[in-house]
């Protein structure tokens, strides 16, 4: 009897950390829907929030992920949704900094790019890992950058596309606030974001992975 008391309380606790997953990703959703400040672009920029989350639910089960990577995973949900309601180049918190540092733009949509790095590569190496697709430290971590590097080129491919479509309503979306530089120093970011992941979040990864597939 003893033995099955456990189980049942692990289940108890999954489910609440999912709970508690879902009340802060639901909390900060329907706050970033109330009225944005430009509600196309809040549909463009909130709508790979949506996909992640039906990610989630649909391996929920079947393919279970670390507590570590559901954690970086709605942090990256939530950093897309507070730029999906004021647009990325006017998020208020980052106005008041490009202000006391003397910075010309709005940074915010570089943090948003940093994660596109950070998450993607920390997605792939627990993919890499539990599927043994790729066993060696140095290639595993080559492929992870490769995929991270390019996942962002696309999502610039994507962002293009996207102003192509829409015309001058696009600049909202885009964000680049007369960067000339700005897609290359978004995909710099990305790189950066890639690198810190496997650099810092190697550790206490492995030791989720080891706890999970006990």
């Amino acid at each position: 009897m003893a033995k099955d008391i456990k189980p049942m309380k692990q289940a108890e606790s999954l489910s609440s950390k999912a709970y508690l997953w879902l009340g802060l990703f639901f909390s900060v959703f329907i706050w970033s829907g109330i009225e944005p400040k430009d509600r196309l672009t809040w549909v463009l920029e909130a709508g790979p929030a949506i996909i992640g989350l039906w990610v989630v639910a649909k391996t929920r089960s079947s393919f279970p992920l670390t507590p570590l990577l559901y954690f970086w995973i709605l942090l990256h949900c939530i950093v897309l949704m507070v730029g999906a309601k004021y647009t990325y180049a006017e998020v208020p918190l980052f106005d008041w900094i490009s202000e006391f540092f003397g910075w010309e733009r709005n940074n915010y949509d570089k943090v948003g790019h940093l994660m596109q790095g950070l998450v993607p590569a920390l997605i792939t190496r627990e993919i890499l890992l539990r599927k043994k697709v790729v066993i060696p430290d140095g290639w595993r971590n080559f492929i992870i950058i490769s995929i991270c590097l390019a996942f962002s080129a696309f999502y610039e491919l994507i962002e293009w596309w996207a102003a192509l479509l829409i015309g001058e309503d696009a600049d909202a979306f885009l964000g680049t606030q007369g960067y000339v530089w700005d897609t290359q120093s978004d995909m710099a970011l990305a790189l950066l974001g890639s690198v810190l992941s496997i650099l810092f979040l190697r550790k206490s990864h492995d030791l989720q992975l080891k706890a999970l597939l006990k």
